[in-house]
């Protein structure tokens, strides 16, 4: 399966859309890198919430894109894994949508360990779910391909593919929420926060259900 030029910058926009998506919803944590540098009272105190919260993410991101990138499987069963990928993705969804709870385990994290609340919070939201469809469909392979010299070129391109795709994304991710970050710490001040606080939850939800949709539909598209 080939991809053509337009259907891969469109996936490869859909990766930093989504970072952008990631870093507006407070339930990634830009709150607590305001929190942060209030209780600090340290400017530096806001970045380095900040790059911990990126830590954790880029940390859930690969957690979920390199098991991918390491399936030679995928040469035999691309489509397959793709539909499966979209599907799953389609069921974090829905689940999210009956299920409005956030993870207790999120709250039993203490504040000091941002990136390990981040890491939890990004696996328990389904965000690195998010980028397998368009991760895979990036990955698209090419039908000329085969044999032992597919697996080895699959193995190393894939590998690189997981680690930009989860690097950009983090990297709009953490650069769309520490512009609101830092909007709120310099000028609104936590008070602000907590009279506008809005849930994207159901937003969240569907927007998963749309990307299990979009890989889904992309496979059988032959894109």
């Amino acid at each position: 399966m080939t991809i053509d030029g337009n259907s891969l910058t469109a996936l490869w926009w859909a990766v930093i859309f989504s970072g952008i998506y990631h870093g507006i919803n407070p339930g990634m944590g830009w709150p607590l890198a305001v929190s942060a540098g209030l209780m600090e009272q340290k400017h530096w105190a806001l970045p380095k919430a900040l790059a911990m919260l990126a830590l954790g993410h880029l940390l859930a991101m690969l957690a979920i894109l390199l098991p991918f990138s390491m399936m030679t499987v995928l040469l035999q069963w691309e489509s397959e894994i793709r539909i499966g990928a979209g599907m799953l993705v389609i069921a974090m969804g829905c689940y999210l949508l009956i299920n409005r709870r956030h993870p207790r385990i999120l709250a039993r994290v203490h504040p000091s360990r941002l990136a390990l609340w981040s890491f939890l919070a990004a696996m328990a939201h389904g965000a690195g779910l998010m980028l397998v469809p368009i991760y895979l469909g990036i990955c698209a392979i090419g039908s000329s391909e085969a044999g032992h010299l597919a697996a080895r070129t699959l193995m190393g391109n894939n590998i690189g593919n997981a680690l930009v795709v989860a690097f950009v994304h983090t990297m709009t991710m953490t650069i769309a929420g520490g512009i609101i970050a830092t909007i709120i710490y310099f000028w609104l001040g936590l008070k602000f926060l907590s009279k506008t606080w809005f849930n994207l939850d159901i937003v969240w939800a569907i927007s998963l259900i749309l990307v299990g949709i979009f890989g889904i539909y992309s496979t059988y598209a032959g894109h």
